[in-house]
């Protein structure tokens, strides 16, 4: 059996439309399917809708979380409560078409433990979206161990194997992508043109795209923390030439001048870096506070699955 795991929030005006794709793309594979819809606290109708389309379909399953945890919380839930053997990640808006799941399995087929989705070309996003993204995937490969390849997202296929070890892992900060780039096994792209979303606007605004680099960031790479140790270094290195310089004014040149501007400029360099440092340390304790109060990852406000799934 295959299981489509369905991140949902405010996805009411175009859910419709991408079940009916869905549904028909599951008519032509041979596999048993069962589409478990994640509830991640959405405030418009879509909870109603999904229940509707649960009661039409005895293979459509909800997972209705108690408060919006996040995109990735609320895949992880999925995960957590999927049965199939191959597990399908896609996005419910219709940026991610279903036909592309024949690709990932013919590939599932040939022995691989992950297929995920590359995309060729992105429509309906700015250029700066677009730069960022590139951008972001270049520099975490750079300074982290492990390569998550350029143009994708979490459109994929994994087998039980993957996600049985995804399970294994319980930071709370959650980079799925990362975290199943870090697990290895044998994984392989398929390519595809990303589309434009049925209806409504995308969830992920600049500011949760920044806090998934950061959490991206500071899951994998302890290259922040480096940077401020490297940036404490320049600065006391640039301070001892500058000591060295107004030694050589005041006794040698006999040109010292007492003034409050290089006094300034010296004082706002120095604490820049010192709470750049003190900044970056902070965002890996906070890390550390949240993993070490164990808290459940998500909570269940109502399910219609019989599963002793744990969180």
């Amino acid at each position: 059996m295959i299981s489509i795991v369905l991140p949902i929030y405010n996805e009411e005006a175009g859910l419709a439309s991408f079940v009916s794709e869905l549904s028909l793309e599951l008519t032509k594979i041979s596999e048993n399917a069962e589409v478990i819809f994640v509830n991640d606290g959405s405030k418009d109708n879509s909870l109603t809708l999904i229940k509707g389309l649960c009661e039409e379909n005895k293979d459509f399953k909800y997972i209705d979380l108690s408060r919006n945890f996040g995109h990735q919380i609320a895949v992880s839930a999925g995960i957590d409560y999927a049965k199939g053997d191959k597990i399908m990640l896609i996005d419910s808006d219709g940026q991610d078409p279903p036909a592309v799941m024949h690709q990932m399995l013919a590939k599932m087929e040939e022995g691989y433990d992950v297929v995920y989705a590359q995309r060729i070309k992105r429509a309906d996003e700015s250029a700066l979206k677009k730069l960022t993204a590139k951008f972001f995937y270049k520099l975490l490969n750079k300074i982290t161990n492990i390569e998550i390849p350029v143009d994708t997202g979490d459109f994929r296929i994994i087998n039980r194997k993957v996600a049985n070890a995804l399970k294994q892992m319980p930071e709370k900060q959650r980079y799925l992508r990362g975290q199943i780039a870090w697990l290895g096994f044998k994984q392989t792209a398929v390519s595809y043109e990303r589309l434009g979303r049925n209806a409504g606007e995308t969830g992920y605004t600049y500011r949760k795209m920044i806090r998934l680099a950061l959490d991206a960031i500071t899951s994998f790479s302890n290259w922040p923390l480096r940077l401020a140790t490297l940036s404490g270094f320049f600065c006391a290195f640039i301070g001892f030439f500058l000591i060295l310089y107004t030694l050589y004014a005041r006794f040698i040149l006999k040109q010292y001048e007492p003034g409050w501007p290089s006094l300034m400029i010296t004082i706002i360099f120095l604490g820049g870096i010192q709470l750049l440092g003190i900044g970056m340390i902070g965002e890996y304790i906070s890390r550390i506070n949240d993993n070490v109060k164990n808290r459940p990852l998500y909570l269940v406000g109502e399910t219609n699955i019989e599963s002793d799934a744990s969180n």
